[in-house]
């Protein structure tokens, strides 16, 4: 049967008559393409204007004036705030004030309140803890009021555990119960049936509509909200993608919606993409794999930061069932088609609450406070393959975004969409074979999105960084094939030393903050997607550099017998991640590993804190619980009656073996600040300091240091010319580097620190940590900085200003570009004199660093020795590579 696609790449519309090709192409494409259709891929990127759309357009700037980033919104679906009846408002009207009332209700006081978050949600104290607790507080303030004439409470704030879960109930924000539905046995079984068919199964869910409302109402998120699609463009007319509603999705369905309502209700509105997440854990193989099917719920208009750090933005919504069989029907096809049938209708029934705000807006208020009309859109679903097969309807095998054949799943193909499904079941309806084999479509199977408007779960189905790359294609592949290509080549005795020593160089890696250690290798006995990020952090990175060359290179496995083909479901999605991106922006947004981290908080810890007897029941609460906490306390941090979370503002005082971490406070610009507490050993005179540490050019350095500080310039003076320090010295073996790093464990405004240490005994060994310090601020990328590594913080005073400063070995810079294998630029120690090894020294004020930078030995063609430590490797190697790999951060800074 012939069909015929829409030519214009971004419309997957497919028909079977010319003719109506032809009318949708007359009344479809007829005018200019909207912002989200002119959207260019990578490969168009660049200078040219022809993929912007008119409202994009460059215009000559005035004589003198620099081209501006700019942020285009949707010209429809603006967001645009209401009261709460719905009536439109000023656009400069500030949000209502907070209803009277104690903002502690239904807690008497902030102690009340602290108490119950703290010992529920904090320290998760059991309840026979809590009982203790209470009754030790009570007869503490009975003692108390015995021995002195005073006419306090007696009590603590609670009677008991019931008594303080009870007022936990009985919080208003966060409220979304949960609900049961319970699947019927058809009367007329014969007795004979198998077990399945005569069991009812339970699925516990949560009014998504109600859930959502809860995310919206979330002032925590004020300053992590989008209200409408927008597109961004940087001063050098160049699309850039981040966050869902930057994506083409969000653009491309507000162009739907608007064109689809005949009333105009949706002008003005807030599109709402639903994004929605799957995937079954086990809580515990010990006493029987115990096995939970999460179904969580998140929306778009929320930042991919603060999406990754949760923050009552990924919500668990249901429980769905998992039906279990006696093995002998394990292959039962009617057993197969009942859990998918199962499952889509549990969606269907979840998630049918949504429908009616799919079509007609309804009001709601958002994180700031303010009212708006919102329309739902079902956007994206978060799932590894096994998951996405069972979402899209499709054979194993097969890709759920497009229909390239299961045996050729090495180049992309047409995408899959929900009208070609349509029309090939109607051409092949009850010729369930030609489906499954031709198309890869199993015709038992409707997915849920078919009863919702505009939902498609071919587009739906998001990138998976985690199970796709980094434990697909990284981990389960490459790390074998290497393996098994060496033993073809160079023989099994001769594969094992070349791994041996691939071992040992990955174990001799220099300290670096956050980075896992690996001190056999890669030999580890499980790995962990963490465990997986951490080394690729360190070798790999073909697949984060060009999905092309990847392709071109992974030949060298099938040249060579390791692999007949690489039609491979995980692998083969790579090559749609340049359209996932065009759509939903970073992959990082929408990634397994959200839902994932997100089960030990849902599902692990409330079942350990279970009596394991009908464990689910009480997870339930202990989610609902916790919600509540959330979001009360989430409202007291908005009021300014409670601190935000994890934010310090001296992030100096971190603990002292914390290298890394979130931070939640505003997004700020990269600074390295010394640690709080000196380091008592030292001398406290310089010249003094010079000898202790045997850095005989300290004095003369800092000195010519003080003197560039005060003339604000560099020049070429005598000794005898420059300031004397004579104020006393203090030593610090560390300082904390502060960036954005939205990629990354990073807080909510996607800033993240980092511990840079200089310290002659860290753990029992001598640590000198390596820095990239501004040296042309004129410059861009690596050409404006340099490697330097820390040989010691230390603070003077000079004329009443302090003056923190680093003494640094610098590395010069290998070549006028980066390698041309790795794209890494190679840095080595630089020295005044080679021959006497007199290193090039410097002391540079702590404003110059820009952050810690994690240096690999260029290892050369020999064999590592097996005596070589990681604590030497700086000292040893004579050339570095410069890793742009280890964050974000790195990346956009190393080029």
């Amino acid at each position: 049967m012939p069909l015929h696609r829409c030519p214009h790449n971004e419309c997957m519309r497919v028909f079977k008559r010319n003719g109506d090709l032809t009318r949708h192409l007359n009344l479809g494409h007829s005018a200019h393409l909207s912002a989200s259709h002119s959207t260019v891929l990578p490969e168009h990127q660049g200078d040219s204007d022809h993929w912007l759309s008119p409202q994009l357009q460059r215009t000559p700037s005035p004589l003198g004036t620099a081209p501006k980033a700019r942020r285009v919104l949707h010209p429809h679906l603006t967001g645009d705030i209401c009261d709460e009846d719905g009536h439109q408002i000023p656009p400069d009207t500030p949000p209502l004030p907070p209803a009277n009332g104690s903002p502690w209700a239904p807690f008497k006081n902030e102690a009340e309140f602290r108490l119950a978050n703290h010992l529920f949600r904090k320290v998760e104290m059991s309840q026979n803890d809590i009982d203790t607790l209470l009754d030790i507080w009570t007869l503490y303030q009975h003692q108390l009021s015995q021995h002195q004439d005073c006419d306090h409470s007696t009590n603590a704030p609670y009677f008991n555990y019931r008594d303080m879960y009870m007022k936990i109930d009985s919080i208003a924000d966060g409220n979304a119960p949960w609900r049961c539905f319970q699947t019927t046995i058809h009367e007329e079984l014969p007795e004979n049936s198998p077990e399945w068919q005569k069991t009812s199964y339970q699925v516990w869910y949560r009014d998504p509509d109600m859930v959502i409302a809860n995310i919206l109402d979330n002032t925590d998120l004020v300053n992590d909200f989008e209200a409408a699609p927008y597109i961004d463009v940087d001063k050098n007319s160049t699309r850039r993608w981040s966050n869902v509603m930057s994506g083409d999705f969000a653009w491309r369905h507000a162009d739907l919606i608007y064109e689809g309502c005949e009333d105009n209700s949706a002008a003005g509105a807030m599109l709402v993409p639903i994004i929605l997440g799957a995937d079954k854990t086990t809580v515990s193989v010990a006493t029987g794999h115990v096995e939970y099917h999460p179904l969580y719920l998140t929306i778009g208009n929320i930042t991919n930061e603060a999406r990754r750090s949760h923050r009552n933005a990924v919500i668990p919504i249901a429980f769905l069932a998992i039906p279990k069989s006696d093995r002998k029907h394990d292959k039962d096809n009617n057993f197969r088609v009942f859990k998918k049938k199962l499952y889509h209708q549990s969606i269907t029934a979840i998630l049918n609450s949504l429908k009616p705000a799919m079509t007609q807006p309804v009001v709601r208020r958002c994180p700031d406070g303010h009212f708006r009309h919102i329309i739902y859109e079902l956007a994206a679903f978060i799932a590894d393959y096994p998951e996405q097969v069972l979402l899209a309807g499709i054979v194993q095998g097969w890709c759920g975004r497009c229909d390239a054949p299961f045996d050729e799943l090495e180049t992309a193909s047409t995408r899959r969409t929900r009208e070609l499904d349509t029309i090939l079941l109607e051409e092949y309806g009850g010729d369930g074979r030609t489906l499954w084999d031709n198309f890869g479509i199993d015709d038992d199977v409707t997915p849920f999105t078919a009863y919702f408007p505009r939902a498609d779960i071919h587009e739906m189905l998001s990138a998976d960084l985690l199970h796709q790359v980094i434990k697909g294609c990284f981990k389960d592949m490459l790390i074998d094939w290497v393996f098994e290509y060496l033993i073809i080549s160079k023989g099994e005795s001769q594969a094992n030393i070349i791994m041996d020593d691939i071992d040992r160089r990955l174990a001799v890696v220099p300290a670096f903050p956050g980075l896992r250690r690996f001190p056999h290798g890669r030999r580890f006995k499980q790995w962990t997607g963490d465990d997986s990020k951490a080394l690729m952090k360190m070798s790999l990175n073909a697949i984060r550099t060009s999905i092309e060359s990847f392709q071109h290179y992974r030949n060298v496995f099938r040249t060579h017998g390791v692999r007949e083909h690489f039609s491979l479901p995980r692998m083969h999605s790579i090559v749609h991640y340049p359209q996932l991106i065009t759509d939903f922006g970073v992959p990082n947004g929408l990634c397994s590993s959200i839902t994932e981290s997100r089960h030990i908080s849902a599902v692990k810890k409330p079942w350990r804190r279970s009596n394991r007897y009908n464990a689910l029941s009480q997870m339930l609460l202990t989610n609902q619980r916790n919600d509540k906490l959330s979001a009360l306390r989430a409202k007291l941090v908005h009021l300014h009656l409670l601190p935000p979370l994890h934010v310090s503002s001296d992030l100096t005082g971190t603990s002292v073996d914390e290298d890394f971490g979130p931070i939640d406070s505003g997004r700020a610009i990269a600074k390295v600040e010394l640690a709080r507490t000196r380091e008592r050993a030292y001398p406290r005179s310089l010249q003094a300091l010079s000898a202790y540490t045997n850095n005989h050019q300290l004095e003369e350095l800092t000195r010519r240091f003080l003197h560039t500080q005060l003339h604000n310039r560099e020049s070429d003076i005598e000794l005898d010319d420059c300031p004397h320090i004579t104020s006393k010295i203090n030593v610090y073996h560390s300082a904390v580097a502060v960036f954005y790093a939205p990629s990354d464990i990073s807080g909510i405004r996607g800033m993240k620190h980092e511990r840079i240490r200089s310290s002659p005994s860290f753990f029992g060994v001598e640590r000198r940590d390596c820095v990239l310090a501004t040296v042309n601020e004129k410059k861009a990328g690596f050409r404006g900085l340099s490697a330097a590594r820390v040989l010691l913080f230390f603070s003077f005073q000079h004329a009443g200003t302090t003056y923190p400063c680093a003494l640094v070995h610098w590395y010069n810079t290998y070549g006028q570009r980066p390698d041309s294998n790795t794209g890494l630029w190679i840095v080595k120690p630089g020295y005044l004199d080679q021959r006497k090894c007199e290193p090039f020294l410097a002391v540079l004020h702590l404003d110059t660093l820009v952050r810690a930078v994690l240096l690999l030995p260029v290892y050369g063609p020999h064999p590592i020795p097996h005596k070589l430590k990681y604590y030497d490797s700086l000292n040893l190697f004579t050339a570095f590579y410069v890793n742009k790999y280890a964050d974000h951060h790195a990346n956009e800074i190393l080029f």
